[in-house]
């Protein structure tokens, strides 16, 4: 197994900026690929608030099942496109660092060969990338997601929670007397797919019954379920930490690249 860290100048970001790879190499791996003709596949894998690229890794899994992940660095951004030049988050993941590892390295070539995963506030951003680009990531692994969207929306100036304060997140989401009705919010992503007849991709949520983020993953459920767009949704003991979230990185990575 190959383990990479890039430096590459960013557009979105107008900075120079890294991201880390892992690349099955295993010969027996490469070997058995060739027999069955399948081309590695990619996992888009989003650290979540405080994080970093390799900040979770799902070590044995990539040789397993024969996928590649690329993790980004991106702050505590929510991976959304922020007003101020510089803050393209959005774009740097689903556009950006997509074509970079498929014109260096042959990766993600298709809807079909990529997919996005993450935790907390990479759930969020895995979510929202995945609906903002459905052309580009066939599945979409949110687990314990911070769907805050509604929570932010009756952020006053000079409030915010425990986590951040209000104008953390009106640089993150833009205003939010109007979060609910833009593309900021995945609910919105989902609808236009629907107008438009596009296909939206293959979505996997997980949440622990003792995380803080259960009852906004438990709405985001029963929103998907409300416009009858199919997905995968489990709940089970277990709070906002890796022991939940490697539990069910394995599960999910099953439903990902198991076939």
């Amino acid at each position: 197994m190959a383990y990479f860290r890039i430096e590459y100048f960013s557009n979105a970001l107008r900075r120079t900026t890294s991201f880390e790879m892992l690349i099955p190499n295993d010969p027996r791996a490469e070997a058995a690929a060739e027999v069955e003709g399948k081309p590695i596949r990619t996992l888009f894998l989003l650290h979540g608030y405080t994080g970093n690229a390799g900040n979770w890794v799902p070590w044995g899994l990539p040789e397993k099942y024969r996928f590649a992940i690329v993790m980004p660095t991106a702050e505590n951004s929510f991976y959304l496109n922020g007003e101020a030049t510089g803050r393209a988050y959005q774009t740097m993941v689903g556009e950006e660092l997509v074509d970079y590892v498929r014109k260096t390295f042959g990766l993600a070539k298709t809807r079909e060969e990529t997919c996005i995963a993450g935790l907390s506030m990479g759930g969020f951003g895995a979510l929202h990338t995945g609906l903002a680009y459905p052309d580009t990531f066939g599945k979409i692994t949110a687990l314990s997601s911070a769907l805050i969207v509604h929570e932010v929306a009756t952020m006053q100036p000079g409030g915010g929670n425990g986590v951040a304060n209000y104008a953390y997140y009106r640089e993150c989401f833009g205003d939010p007397e109007t979060v609910l009705e833009r593309d900021v919010n995945p609910e919105v992503l989902i609808r236009k797919l629907k107008a438009a007849g596009k296909k939206i991709p293959g979505i996997y949520m997980a949440c622990g019954t003792e995380d803080f983020l259960l009852e906004n993953n438990r709405q985001m459920h029963v929103f998907l379920n409300a416009e009858q767009v199919p997905h995968q949704y489990y709940e089970s003991t277990g709070q906002h930490d890796m022991v939940f979230w490697q539990e069910y990185i394995a599960k999910a990575v099953e439903w990902m690249f198991g076939s």
